[in-house]
């Protein structure tokens, strides 16, 4: 049966289900009114439920390293070509102590899945950290684990955990990764997260190789089932040094019309205008936020190792995605109608 884009968009900001051909007809539009309805519906979402804030986590990518071949990630282990780095317990508790004076209360440890941190090595920089800044909260993006690891992470005081699903089909799954990863296992790790007690965060990207609008759907109904506290979500980019060094980058559009429909289906989520956004468009960051997205995370790494870790080409790591040009962020974020929160209040927000 026919439905217009417009009722589509009602259901969702009224909380009335959709079904899976009433998303793509929607994710298939190109009618600005339409488009335009669907961004001020999420943004009225956003702000019953956060106002005008925007929240910043400072993001540490600590070692680039990693055991996986993933075939669209400029760090997979076969990337003879990168220029591998791991940051000391030191470097890490610098870059907190610079975060701290610039007012984040939120640490984000982002890695590949690097053997060298072992369970140990990870729960004493989680203890360091919150012994340091018992007022902050630590959130983990290190890839797949056992139950036990998970266990021992939420232990030492981690708060999040960040693991995009990355596609929700077992078919697009085995496209882009090779055959020792199982969607499955994700899916499994995910649902152990949330049951230690984790704030869960997961996500996917938006264009990348073989995804169809059928694979978007089954993306977002697998959220629904999954209902994370944080949704990650940006535009595929290629990396030059990966097998798909010749595909095409996911669209600025598409993205931000799946931030809205997020948005739409997950009114509490924090969702975070992410890097990649910026990377793809001078202002993508800012139309992130007018589309739902309500997080923000500057890179706090050393100067020295942000541009190694290149997860696609053209990463933002300086300017306004830097912790040093927060002063300029939050100018470009007030231009765009929002305010940066930056006190102890908004911590575990």
């Amino acid at each position: 049966m026919y439905q217009d884009p417009t009722t589509t968009i009602e259901h969702l900001y009224s909380g009335t289900p959709v079904y899976k051909h009433e998303l793509i007809k929607l994710l298939k539009c190109d009618d600005p009114y339409i488009l335009e309805l669907l961004r001020s519906r999420a943004d009225m979402v956003r702000q019953e439920h956060y106002g005008t804030d925007v929240y910043i986590r400072g993001l540490i990518e600590f070692t680039n390293y990693c055991k996986n071949n993933c075939y669209y990630c400029g760090i997979r282990r076969d990337n003879k070509d990168a220029t591998r780095y791991r940051l000391t317990l030191e470097d890490i508790l610098h870059c907190c102590d610079e975060g701290y004076k610039l007012g984040f209360r939120t640490f984000v440890l982002q890695g590949g899945e690097d053997g060298y941190f072992t369970r140990d090595k990870i729960c004493h920089i989680i203890a360091s950290i919150k012994e340091k800044y018992s007022d902050c909260a630590v959130t983990l993006s290190i890839g797949e684990c056992d139950m036990a690891d998970y266990q021992a992470f939420y232990n030492a005081g981690a708060d999040r955990y960040l693991l995009r699903h990355e596609t929700a089909c077992n078919e697009h799954y085995s496209k882009l990764h090779p055959d020792n990863m199982s969607l499955e296992n994700r899916k499994e790790c995910l649902y152990n997260l949330k049951s230690i007690g984790f704030q869960v965060g997961s996500g996917f990207m938006v264009g990348s190789p073989f995804q169809t609008l059928d694979n978007l759907v089954e993306d977002i109904f697998f959220l629904g089932k999954l209902k994370p506290h944080m949704i990650g979500i940006g535009p595929f980019i290629t990396h030059k040094d990966t097998p798909f060094c010749n595909h095409k980058s996911g669209s600025l559009d598409m993205t931000l019309k799946v931030i809205s429909i997020l948005r739409l289906s997950h009114p509490k989520a924090l969702i975070p205008a992410t890097t990649a956004l910026g990377s793809i468009h001078p202002n993508g960051r800012e139309l992130g936020l007018k589309a739902g997205a309500n997080v923000i995370m500057p890179n706090l790494s050393p100067a020295n190792v942000r541009e190694k870790y290149m997860l696609y080409d053209n990463k933002l790591s300086t300017g306004k995605e830097a912790a040093e040009g927060l002063e300029e962020l939050c100018k470009a974020v007030e231009d765009a109608g929002y305010k940066i929160v930056v006190d102890v209040g908004h911590a575990k927000c």
